[in-house]
């Protein structure tokens, strides 16, 4: 059965529950479990199975049925199907205890410009936004996000920003060299977008030890409804790969339910991150920002981006994958939920309270108002009250175990 019979399958006028499609999704499950990879048509049939229960993402439209008899098929559908995907979460979390037992991984978050040369769709701090209210941090003030991060158990410094070319090579090895200098047992994590291999080589030699770019989506024509024509996929896939050769931990990733996105386009994501191999990968649901031009589109779905995070974990074991904000913004226990689905990695906000607002990817982002210490200690026990427990640990990548 091809790719366009299975999406046949599950769009037509009835969903009913089909015992045969819910025993092939667990086979697949089962296979992902046991070999890491699935083939492009195996992977769309979960996903096509998986929407057609939620009826919610912007990926496939399920018919409202009004008829008591649909209503309760559906009902039924959506309630095997949630069964398979907690089959599918019960490995995933196994998968993620075995290499990192039930420790979460904090990184402190210093969102240090939102200044960004670029105007992708759907980013609140986009170029054209001129509602926007900018601001840079200075050194002294990212090295004080440091200090507090430090004392509070942070172990990994996450530089992120829009791409602001404000910041000079020199001046990201010195912030770099400085962090690295006075924290010798700590990681920095850089994310501020599309760079030179040049650019990157500096970076690293000034001591970065990881850096996150996502590539958003791996299909072409998707990502040309995201982002003008400046920006190409083909170089966001080449930066990946500089910065793998030069030697960075690296993290890539992309949106669930973005605008305009399909099955075939997940796919790709899925099929392109299990050939790059990523350290880390950072997925999380779109949500819409009222100050770009897909401010009326729909949000991803948590459940949806939950079910991907459990694929992910199966089809990279070893990957640092984060619960992250976002998903909390749609979710009150987003984080929590991330973490039960297979992620193992939280990225609170060091940031300056009174900066924190101004950096708004999307609308209605959680922790805008709190202080380092008062979120991370509330996070701490949300945390342990599903039987898990932050570290004081930089928290790198563990290698693959033998089989």
């Amino acid at each position: 059965m091809g790719l366009k019979i299975y999406m046949n399958t599950i769009t037509g006028t009835n969903v009913k529950t089909d015992v045969n499609t819910l025993k092939r999704m667990k086979y697949l499950i089962d296979k992902l479990y046991e070999y890491h990879k699935l083939e492009a048509d195996e992977f769309a049939f979960l996903l096509e199975n998986h929407t057609a229960s939620t009826g919610v993402s912007s990926i496939a439209d399920k018919k409202n049925y009004t008829d008591d008899e649909n209503n309760t098929n559906d009902k039924n559908y959506t309630d095997e199907i949630e069964s398979i995907s907690q089959y599918l979460f019960e490995k995933s979390r196994s998968v993620a205890q075995k290499y990192y037992s039930n420790k979460i991984y904090i990184r402190g978050l210093i969102e240090f410009t939102n200044y960004c040369r670029n105007d992708c769709y759907y980013c609140g701090i986009r170029r054209s936004n001129k509602k926007a209210d900018r601001y840079r941090l200075s050194f002294d003030e990212i090295l004080s996000c440091c200090d507090k991060g430090y004392a509070l158990g942070f172990r990994t410094f996450v530089l992120q920003g829009g791409e602001d070319l404000s910041y000079s090579d020199d001046d990201m090895c010195h912030i770099i060299y400085a962090i690295k200098s006075k924290y010798p047992d700590c990681a920095v994590t850089l994310s501020i977008g599309e760079r030179s291999y040049e650019s990157y080589l500096k970076y690293y030699k000034a001591g970065a030890d990881r850096y996150l770019l996502r590539h958003e989506t791996a299909s072409p024509t998707h990502y040309r409804l995201l982002h003008p024509k400046n920006q190409t996929l083909a170089n966001r896939k080449q930066c990946l790969y500089n910065l793998k050769e030069i030697g960075y931990q690296v993290g890539t990733g992309f949106m669930v339910g973005s605008p305009y996105q399909t099955t075939r386009d997940i796919v790709e994501d899925l099929l392109f991150i299990k050939e790059f191999n990523p350290h880390m990968i950072g997925i999380g649901p779109f949500i819409p920002h009222k100050d770009t031009p897909f401010f009326n589109k729909p949000a991803g779905t948590l459940e949806l981006t939950l079910f991907l995070i459990g694929i992910l974990r199966l089809m990279v074991p070893n990957a640092l994958i984060p619960a992250t904000t976002a998903l909390a913004t749609i979710h009150p226990q987003g984080r929590e939920k991330g973490i039960l689905a297979g992620a193992n990695v939280v990225m609170p906000n060091l940031s300056p309270v009174h900066v924190r607002k101004k950096y708004t990817l999307y609308d209605n982002k959680i922790c805008t108002g709190e202080e380092a210490a008062e979120c991370r200690f509330c996070l701490q026990k949300r945390i342990e009250s599903i039987g898990y427990e932050i570290v004081v640990d930089r928290g790198d990548c563990k290698p693959i175990l033998p089989s």
